[in-house]
């Protein structure tokens, strides 16, 4: 599945020089591999909290929230 992930400019080329080292050509193996290594970290207790998580806000305040954050996103300025 593709997602977009917002990384510090450190976080991005510390990653981008370690995909370099190990042959890849994109920083998707990498992202994978930490997000499946810490989600082995959690407890199950950890983990049933997570995913009883699902369904607890309506489907009308997560449209609301997703916009709200698109339109901050839209304000945000970067240093070129």
């Amino acid at each position: 599945m593709r997602t977009t992930v917002e990384l510090t400019d450190a976080s991005h080329e510390a990653i981008s020089n370690l995909a370099r080292r190990r042959g890849s050509r994109g920083l998707s193996e990498i992202v994978q591999t930490a997000v499946d290594l810490y989600l082995a970290s959690l407890s199950a207790e950890e983990v049933e909290a997570v995913l009883g998580l699902e369904g607890s806000i309506s489907e009308e305040s997560a449209a609301s929230m997703t916009a709200a954050m698109e339109e901050s996103r839209g304000q945000w300025r970067t240093t070129a």
